[in-house]
């Protein structure tokens, strides 16, 4: 069995590393976002959503599930979305 080479070993962690300390900083990111950033970013990029106004507060939680699935949004995303979205009805 041959052995790696350590700088192969070394660059190869520190890839890892950075790959790592990349996705963090993604999620943080989507983190700081407002829920109407979110609403912008994700729901309008597909398609015209109705007015924030046009659905009840339990008409939202279930186009939010459906949605969530459908645009890939994390749980917190989603949660911020349809709280955005029911304070404007």
């Amino acid at each position: 069995m041959k052995k790696i080479p350590i700088i192969i070993f070394l660059f190869t962690l520190l890839v890892m590393i950075a790959i790592i300390s990349s996705c963090r900083s993604t999620s943080s990111l989507a983190e700081a976002k407002s829920g109407a950033q979110l609403w912008g970013e994700n729901c309008l990029r597909c398609h015209n959503s109705p007015s924030p106004e046009s659905f009840s507060d339990e008409a939202w939680d279930v186009a939010v599930m459906h949605m969530r699935i459908r645009a890939n949004l994390t749980e917190p995303e989603a949660v911020k979305i349809a709280k955005f979205l029911k304070t404007a009805n």
